[in-house]
């Protein structure tokens, strides 16, 4: 059986793409096999991994693809359970249609502000494109870096409901953790106890989805 895949995408710079990809990824490997694409030119996933110290290496496997994203994606799909793909911050190069086209997720980190959700407009645009030949995609805002003390804003609350794309009920809060792992090269779940609470916050996404 061919492996669940899951593009996170924006082509919104900024919005906490890697960092969810990462430790959404490390999640997801407690729950079966995981392979991390880097589609971003930045290389921002691999470089990430490659930190981590020899003693502690990052659960999950991650490698960059040039070339033709989708046939390379499906070929390595049959020897995982979940996919997880890091699209690059650009709908103009197309690898990001690309990644969506062949998944059975899409995952679009914003920011907790309206500002920032109607500047993801475009990806939005560009998924419902994408369903017309993927019908099975399912996409998901998921709201990142909130403040630990304080609620949606109202006006973050309304311009979400004008979307058609459900949030999920999950967010992702503003940690020290989240930056600290990935000095380190780890995901939230290798730092013990300082990574507890934002551990459960991904299983919660993951648990939400699956």
């Amino acid at each position: 059986m061919s492996a669940h895949i899951f593009s996170i995408a924006n082509q919104k710079g900024g919005t906490g793409k890697t960092t969810l990809s990462m430790n959404f990824a490390a999640g997801l490997s407690k729950r079966g096999r995981v392979l991390l694409i880097d589609a971003d030119p930045q290389g921002s996933a691999g470089q990430w991994s490659s930190m981590a110290p020899d003693d502690k290496p990052f659960p999950v496997s991650v490698i960059s693809i040039g070339g033709h994203l989708g046939r390379e994606a499906e070929r390595f799909a049959k020897d995982y359970d979940f996919v997880v793909i890091d699209c690059p911050p650009t709908l103009e190069t197309g690898v990001m249609q690309q990644a969506m086209q062949i998944s059975d997720t899409v995952l679009i980190p914003v920011l907790p502000s309206p500002v920032d959700l109607w500047a993801s407009i475009r990806i939005i645009e560009a998924i419902e494109q994408v369903k017309i030949k993927n019908r099975k995609l399912k996409p998901f805002i998921v709201v990142n870096q909130l403040e630990p003390r304080s609620a949606l804003s109202k006006a973050m609350k309304e311009a979400l409901d004008e979307f058609d794309i459900p949030a999920l009920k999950g967010g992702v809060r503003r940690r020290a953790a989240y930056r600290n792992a990935a000095m380190d090269g780890l995901s939230v779940y290798c730092i013990g106890k300082r990574g507890e609470l934002a551990s459960n916050e991904m299983n919660e996404i993951i648990e939400e989805i699956l």
